[in-house]
């Protein structure tokens, strides 16, 4: 008895699962019908973007993008045209140090000749000098020889 009157008022699991199965039942079949809807409706909407939509944007942005690409082309023609000008330039320019330098050491190498040139000659002269002042001082010491022996 105890057992019958657990069951009855305390299990409600045969009670719960037909509840649970049937809201179950109710939510996948309205879930369904509703995604199936869903779908449907992308379905259209992809279709109608690609066979209209689609082309329309292509179209649209065909044009602007061709010419575009043609200013691009011929900015880039332009600039490659200015950059091979400015590498003319800049050779022009390293020619010019180049020969510029190579003018210096020429006349670098001019002017240490002259100043060798120039120490050589006042060398000379000075050993003249010293040649002269020494036979100078030898003919004075012969004349003061000649004195001394008074």
């Amino acid at each position: 008895d105890v057992g019958e009157i657990y069951s009855r008022l305390l299990d409600h699991r045969p009670v719960i699962q037909g509840e649970i199965r049937y809201f179950i039942k109710e939510f996948e079949e309205k879930r369904g019908l509703r995604e199936l809807r869903v779908l449907e409706n992308l379905k259209n909407t992809i279709f109608d973007t690609k066979e209209h939509v689609l082309p329309k944007c292509e179209q649209a942005m065909q044009d602007p993008l061709s010419e575009a690409f043609e200013r691009l082309q011929a900015a880039n023609t332009r600039i490659h045209r200015l950059q091979e000008r400015e590498h003319e330039e800049r050779k022009l320019q390293v020619d010019k140090l180049l020969a510029s330098r190579e003018k210096r050491v020429a006349h670098w190498e001019e002017f240490m000749r002259e100043q060798q040139k120039k120490r050589a000659e006042v060398e000379e002269e000075h050993r003249k000098a010293m040649e002269r002042l020494k036979e100078q001082y030898a003919e004075m010491e012969k004349e003061l020889a000649k004195y001394g022996s008074f």
